[in-house]
């Protein structure tokens, strides 16, 4: 997505700053949208933003950050900027976030929720997908 693209979802967003406050307004707009609370962690959080009109979402961090989802094994990475648009059960056109799947690692672009809400799909732009429990999103270890 073009930067002036992004720069437009902005300038009518509401905009957050402070690691604690960020860490509430993403917990919140994750609940209100259905989404497990474990999805992004928030560790040197600087930034969050959400434009209701849109659905757009991003958040900032000082340095790109990974996290290890150890009841799936997996070890995903957060770049210093992760956007997406949110609605309810899904993130879709996600950039920022990639997932390591055996040696390499793989750019997420679609995250949503199927199964009664119980499984949580995580594709790709290349149409490759996999499917986990939500229960392995909910907290962050």
């Amino acid at each position: 997505m073009s930067s002036q693209i992004i720069e437009s979802h902005r300038e009518t967003a509401e905009t957050y700053t402070g690691e604690d406050t960020c860490k509430q307004k993403t917990q919140a707009l994750l609940t209100k949208f259905n989404l497990p609370k474990g999805l992004i962690p928030m560790t040197d959080v600087t930034e969050v933003g959400h434009n209701t009109a849109t659905g757009f979402v991003w958040v900032r961090r000082t340095k790109k950050t990974q996290h290890l989802f150890r009841e799936i094994g997996r070890k995903v990475s957060y770049d210093v900027e992760v956007t997406a648009f949110v609605e309810e059960g899904r993130m879709r056109n996600l950039t920022g976030v990639k997932s390591k799947e055996l040696l390499i690692w793989v750019g997420i672009s679609d995250i949503f929720l199927a199964n009664n809400n119980d499984k949580i799909t995580f594709g790709t732009s290349s149409g490759l997908s996999r499917t986990f429990p939500v229960s392995a999103f909910q907290h962050l270890d």
